[in-house]
């Protein structure tokens, strides 16, 4: 139940809390993993420490001759991706009046031009193969909104919308697109919270914990195999209760 053995994944934004979780969780499972990140100390050592067969790309995703590279080293080593997760992201909060116009323009580029770049690059080998699974990592800000992070929702939205467009263009090829929307889930990025954040926070999740990346990665795995191939333009949402949409 839930084999990935043997497939090929790429990975985007490997390196942080949620990434190496599903990296180290689709390894395990026998998938040859493609990581992608901005560290290499990090990519290195993620890479190091994987069960299975892998290697890494040094990839900053601001600029599209940097896709254009990775996409053609792919096809230089006759990479056939079977599964495509797009979870790369960056945020810069501020209040929308006070957001300047490259906190804007950065956030929208990483989170939403990029991904969606690169899901173009990928899905064309997916289409001559009538087989492929696509999973976006967006935010359950993408669905609530949420003060100085207009930047931020607004790309995660739009990924949303994205994936649905082009799993009703695909579904007839054996593509699957979809959507993992997390909530507060505990990360380095969440461990910086005050306890009174914290538990502010937690009066709003019924399951009165934070997340871990685990959750999220076992809903990669899911959406991954070949028990969900007829789930596409959807939207799981891994929070806790925090937010039923």
């Amino acid at each position: 139940m839930f084999a990935i053995k043997n497939k090929t994944v790429l990975l985007t934004g490997s390196t942080g809390g949620i990434g190496k979780e599903i990296a180290y969780k689709m390894s395990s499972l026998g998938a040859k993993l493609i990581l992608t990140g901005t560290n290499e100390d990090k990519l290195k050592d993620l890479s190091s420490k994987l069960p299975n067969q892998n290697y890494y790309a040094v990839l900053n995703l601001d600029k599209s001759q940097n896709i254009e590279y990775l996409s053609n080293e792919l096809e230089k080593k006759g990479d056939e991706v079977d599964i495509l997760i797009n979870n790369a992201g960056i945020t810069k909060d501020n209040l929308f009046l006070r957001m300047k116009e490259d906190e804007w323009e950065s956030v929208l580029n990483i989170n939403l031009n990029s991904t969606v770049l690169l899901t173009q690059k990928i899905i064309k080998g997916m289409i001559k193969r009538k087989s492929g699974r696509i999973i976006f990592i967006t935010s359950i800000i993408g669905h609530s909104g949420n003060p100085g992070q207009s930047n931020y929702s607004a790309s995660k939205a739009g990924l949303t919308a994205f994936s649905k467009s082009i799993a009703a263009e695909v579904a007839s090829r054996g593509i699957t697109s979809n959507c993992i929307a997390p909530g507060f889930i505990k990360t380095p990025m969440t461990d910086k919270l005050t306890e009174d954040q914290k538990n502010q926070i937690l009066k709003n999740i019924p399951a009165s914990r934070f997340g871990s990346p685990i959750d999220v990665a076992s809903a990669c795995i899911f959406l991954s195999s070949d028990e969900a191939n007829f789930i596409t333009g959807s939207t799981l949402h891994v929070n806790g209760g925090m937010g039923m949409f």
